[in-house]
């Protein structure tokens, strides 16, 4: 099983983070096509994938999260923009 650190862009211009095995469901259950979805983006649908990168396994991408959720919001910009990964 394959994990993914995603970054969602809400429709209020807020950025969303969280870690998943099925980034497409995942999506939908934040934009409310399927049941589910965090409660901070059911407000602010919809929401569009910004940025994401692959982990081995979960604890890999609980770290990779935690790092994204530590990162100011220019520097979360700046992963978006670049297309870069965390290392």
């Amino acid at each position: 099983m394959s994990w993914t650190v995603y970054l969602l862009r809400c429709a209020d211009g807020s950025l969303y983070a969280g870690i998943t095995t099925d980034l497409e469901r995942r999506l939908a259950e934040h934009n409310g096509e399927l049941s589910g979805g965090a409660r901070y983006t059911r407000p602010r649908r919809p929401v569009e994938l910004a940025w994401s990168q692959s982990a081995e396994n979960r604890a890999e991408a609980s770290r990779l999260e935690h790092a994204l959720k530590s990162m100011t919001r220019q520097q979360k910009l700046g992963l978006i923009a670049q297309k870069i990964t965390i290392p």
